[in-house]
């Protein structure tokens, strides 16, 4: 576990099976649930929203990488749904399958969201210069190479007013045992077995993400370790 595996993931083929697809985003969605690992973005989210003194119903909140919206209905549902009129916190993604899946996850749960088809890679989101409250991102970094992790985090900087908060995977050993037991027992998805193994393979250090951090004008990013095996990011905009 020194070095990082990058290889391709099932899920980040275009052309899955928009059945197994949905199987797995299924399987991902349990795993968030049993693993809490909402819980750790969203006291940050708050934390970040209490300093600035602005109200978590009045905040607009990205979630980039979205994929089926459980990070971002999971962070509302600790701080609080979005009452802002005339707006809607965004999810964005590449997958037009996972934005459906987003969407039909909100209004079973009551939240109003707005969804982005977007290549974060490929251009910059169509989204304004601090244009929303906070961004998010969640398990989607240790899919990239670092020159584009380090153009994510650059993006999320520039959409965001008030701060940014990263949750990613940590590269251990106990990870890696952890995402090889967690993702045979609660789901029967291949995508999930092969990909959770091929994610904590492919996922940073701290000290690694750090330098991304800095390389993307975070200069001021506070990186700590988080259950379950996690790297949580926090940056406040000056």
């Amino acid at each position: 576990m020194d070095q990082r595996v990058l290889t391709p993931e099932l899920m980040d083929d275009a052309a899955i099976d928009p059945r197994e697809h949905r199987r797995a985003l299924r399987g991902l969605a349990r795993l968030n649930r049993l693993s809490r690992a909402h819980v750790s973005v969203a006291r940050a989210v708050a934390d970040l929203l209490r300093e600035r003194s602005l109200p978590a119903s009045d905040a607009i909140l990205l979630d980039l990488a979205a994929g089926g919206g459980d990070l971002l209905l999971g962070v509302r549902d600790v701080i609080g749904r979005c009452a802002c009129r005339g707006a809607a916190d965004v999810a964005a993604d590449i997958s037009p399958t996972a934005l459906e899946v987003a969407q039909g996850h909100a209004r079973a749960r009551g939240h109003t969201v707005r969804t982005l088809r977007a290549d974060v890679l490929a251009a910059p989101l169509p989204i304004d210069d601090s244009a929303v409250d906070v961004g998010v991102c969640s398990l989607f970094l240790h899919h990239l190479m670092p020159v584009d992790v380090v153009r994510v985090l650059a993006e999320l900087a520039r959409v965001s007013r008030v701060g940014v908060v990263v949750s990613d995977l940590a590269r251990s050993r106990l990870g890696l045992a952890m995402a090889f037991c967690a993702g045979r027992i609660v789901t029967r998805s291949r995508v999930v077995h092969v990909d959770s193994i091929k994610s904590v393979r492919a996922a940073f250090t701290r000290e690694e993400l750090a330098e991304f951090a800095f390389r993307a004008g975070m200069k001021d990013a506070i990186i700590r370790e988080v259950w379950p095996e996690r790297l949580l990011l926090t940056w406040r905009r000056a």
